[in-house]
């Protein structure tokens, strides 16, 4: 694999690096400058292509790909909007990148726009980060004061104007068609599509939508090439990636990892993770936000034909549910064997159950009763036709809603189960011993 330098978070931790000056003093905003003045905006959007970028935010869909199916129809408006209603548990790379580094991401916007034919842009927020809407705004004053904002930018006639957005307090409203409507003042209900955004998404309009380290990614790209960026990493998975580690580790934080580099090397390398907590040992993985599924100990650094697991989109997803993961949004949570499996699957559910908007009936049912379910058997009350009721509910919530969030309940509850029936089991067939206080399932036989 190549040699890689940063390209999001190599001047993070420079001092003042949140103000324009020490942001442009280190080369912010010659992006803005190169792509104004001396490309097309056709040129950029072959650029993104080049690069390879997959949507950072979960999707992993192609964002050139993206850009390129934009509706271009003369007279009417075209939007970008940038996701970061990060809400996923376990995710938090976002909030890093936009607290640490405010200006990356206002130039990807700038960069962005111009490419997307927008004079107006939005950042959709997460409403429980004020603190960090208000440094977007001021990155935004900054900015529109230096001439890279506003009208005529750099005098080259090009306008944009950036709006800094609080979300809905709803974990739906990532989900990109119910943020269009909470955007335009609406509940956070997903729409049916087609029509995609691209076609009709924003007040109607053309829009597209891309996840804040998507965005940033843009500058590093025109400033260097797609075919550059897409040098890193490894076959379709190219670049970089912002992961939030976290859980029983040694070193819990964001990481900015070349694709391709093994699971292994970034659990217990000295740079990354630095291993599991001393004196304990893994137990299960969830690699890219709670809801993706989850991965058993043997299956974390070896795939189930015995190859290497990677960090990258194919790698991680290699032999499907049966014995893969996701990368997803790169929330990495690790767990070592004090975690009670059948505790931590009724954690995510809850979560879900209370974060469905209640369109579809599959998810609006499905998540709560799947929730009580596993109440029951957490509780000692269970039976062990519950761990299939389980199965099954999650089987007719999966791929039967308007939007990912009644996949992203049923995946986490079926792989549980899938990898760790044992645990489950024992929970019902030893309720006195499974509701002690700090019990945990630690693989003793099952008794009858």
């Amino acid at each position: 694999m190549a040699e890689i330098t940063k390209i999001l978070t190599e001047h993070i931790d420079k001092p003042g690096i949140e103000t324009f000056k020490v942001y442009r003093e280190n080369g912010g905003y010659n992006a803005v400058e190169k792509a104004l003045k001396e490309m097309t905006s056709d040129a950029i959007v072959e650029e993104v292509k080049k690069a390879g970028v997959r949507g950072r935010g979960g999707a992993g869909f192609p964002m050139g790909m993206k850009w390129s199916f934009l509706a271009k129809p003369e007279g009417v408006p075209r939007y970008l909007v940038c996701n970061a209603d990060e809400s996923e548990p376990g995710t938090f790379k976002d909030h890093y990148l936009m607290k640490s580094i405010p200006h990356l991401l206002i130039e990807g916007m700038i960069v962005s726009s111009f490419a997307l034919g927008a004079n107006k842009g939005f950042i959709y927020v997460r409403g429980e980060l004020m603190y960090v809407i208000r440094i977007l705004e001021n990155a935004i004053e900054e900015a529109k004061a230096a001439g890279f904002l506003g009208k005529n930018i750099l005098g080259t006639g090009y306008d944009l104007e950036l709006v800094v957005q609080p979300g809905g307090g709803a974990y739906i409203c990532g989900e990109e068609t119910a943020l269009l409507e909470s955007l335009e003042g609406k509940r956070g209900n997903p729409r049916n599509k087609p029509p995609f955004p691209a076609v009709k998404g924003l007040y109607q309009c053309p829009t597209v939508v891309n996840n804040v380290e998507s965005i940033a990614n843009t500058p590093w790209i025109v400033m260097n090439g797609g075919d550059k960026y897409a040098s890193f990493g490894v076959g379709r998975s190219t670049g970089t990636k912002l992961i939030s580690a976290s859980g029983h580790i040694n070193k819990p934080g964001v990481y900015e990892i070349p694709l391709g580099i093994s699971v292994r090397e970034f659990m217990e390398s000295d740079e990354y993770c630095g291993g599991i907590r001393h004196g304990h040992q893994l137990k299960a993985l969830v690699a890219g936000g709670s809801s993706v599924p989850i991965l058993p100990a043997h299956l974390v650094y070896e795939t189930a034909e015995g190859n290497e697991r990677l960090m990258t989109y194919e790698s991680l997803s290699d032999g499907g549910f049966a014995s893969g993961t996701m990368l997803g949004s790169g929330g990495f949570i690790v767990m070592d064997e004090t975690t009670c499996i059948v505790r931590n699957t009724w954690n995510f559910s809850r979560f879900y159950a209370h974060e469905s908007c209640g369109q579809c009936s599959p998810c609006r049912e499905g998540t709560g009763w799947m929730t009580k379910v596993l109440e029951r058997i957490e509780n000692g009350k269970g039976s062990m036709s519950d761990i299939d009721l389980l199965v099954d509910v999650a089987k007719k919530i999966e791929g039967n809603t308007i939007c990912p969030l009644g996949d992203a309940a049923a995946w986490p509850v079926a792989s549980a189960i899938r990898h760790f029936r044992d645990e489950f089991e024992w929970h019902i067939t030893n309720p006195t011993e499974a509701t002690k206080p700090g019990a945990i399932y630690r693989g003793e036989p099952i008794l009858a």
